[in-house]
């Protein structure tokens, strides 16, 4: 296999040298929509024989055009389907009980947190918390904690959590989560701070549980993919992008004065999701940030210090046991 990928790597490249990895492994994913990256993640790496693909979703119609693709080209491999909101905690507690209860899917061998949402107007969740940060970081906090007992089964467990360069834009903000009721809003901060969460997440993961259970986690930044969906409630011929380069500015990013973006295919934007789930020349660099399939390089990539503290990891830890109502105490 090649030393280093790249941003031209594809998933469809990737699963054919990992296809041995990736055989016979249980594989849940989030996310899971025709046409995006949950969708084409597990589509693709379906062809390499896992022995079962658990597709989790808010649509169930969507989950089941997924899992008929996929019974379609690869007959052999067994789907199943879990449908979740992720906004939602009770949806969230319902759906990894129905996880857990399943005796003929003894072990998840791999489980990829891919759904999320991306710079909504302000609004809060059932369980009173800001949108992107329930979306995006408390369901996917509470759920594979609640699945990790069947993680924890497996030879070789790993967690995956798919997060953005976007975390650039906010570190969480323990004292004002919520932005004050919506006073101090703005939806690129917002989605920043999940996204961090979604790197500290993956840090506390692999320091929780990566010498004692052999555990490895991983965070992710898949590019920018411009067919997926995610940002087609946005503006980005005027103001949605307006208003990112202008946070970008405020924060001194160096992506406030780029113009525009080097998009990936889905197949480009997926391989960071195949190389997270399965390379295993990355088990040295447990809880690491990756992209373009690679670990990332503070000197090249853009990765900021609050998203990859062990502290700061503890904080959002003890915060998020506190707004799901739950301790995990690995």
């Amino acid at each position: 296999m090649p030393a280093l990928y790249n941003t031209t790597t594809t998933a469809t490249e990737l699963v054919s040298n990992y296809a041995p990895l990736i055989k016979g492994k249980t594989i849940l994913a989030t996310g899971v929509t025709p046409g995006t990256l949950g969708g084409f993640y597990v589509q693709t790496i379906a062809s390499a024989k896992p022995a079962n693909l658990i597709l989790a979703g808010r649509n169930s119609t969507k989950l089941e055009q997924c899992a008929q693709a996929i019974t379609a080209s690869n007959p052999e491999v067994k789907t199943c389907i879990l449908q979740v909101d992720f906004s939602s905690l009770t949806s969230v507690r319902d759906a990894a009980k129905q996880v857990n209860s399943w005796d003929d899917i003894p072990v998840i061998d791999v489980l990829v947190n891919n759904a999320g949402i991306m710079a909504v107007e302000y609004k809060v969740s059932e369980d009173g918390v800001e949108s992107q940060f329930a979306t995006n970081h408390l369901g996917p906090f509470l759920f594979t904690n609640l699945v990790m007992g069947k993680v924890l089964k497996s030879d070789a467990p790993r967690v995956v959590m798919v997060t953005s360069d976007g975390h650039r834009l906010s570190p969480v903000r323990f004292c004002d989560y919520n932005f004050d009721g919506g006073k101090t809003y703005n939806k690129w901060f917002a989605y920043g701070q999940s996204k961090t969460a979604n790197m500290l997440m993956a840090l506390s993961l692999a320091n929780k549980l990566g010498v004692r259970h052999g555990l490895q986690a991983f965070s992710l930044h898949p590019g920018v993919i411009i067919t997926t969906g995610l940002g087609t409630h946005l503006d980005w011929e005027n103001t949605d992008m307006e208003g990112l380069l202008s946070t970008d500015r405020m924060l001194g990013n160096a992506e406030g004065w780029k113009k525009g973006f080097s998009p990936k295919t889905l197949d480009q934007g997926v391989a960071t999701h195949v190389y997270a789930s399965f390379d295993p020349s990355i088990k040295s660099n447990n809880g690491a940030y990756l992209i373009d399939s690679h670990v990332a390089d503070p000197l090249e990539d853009t990765v900021k210090a609050w998203a990859i503290s062990s502290f700061e990891a503890e904080r959002l830890w003890k915060l998020s046991e506190s707004l799901v109502g739950q301790s995990f105490p690995y």
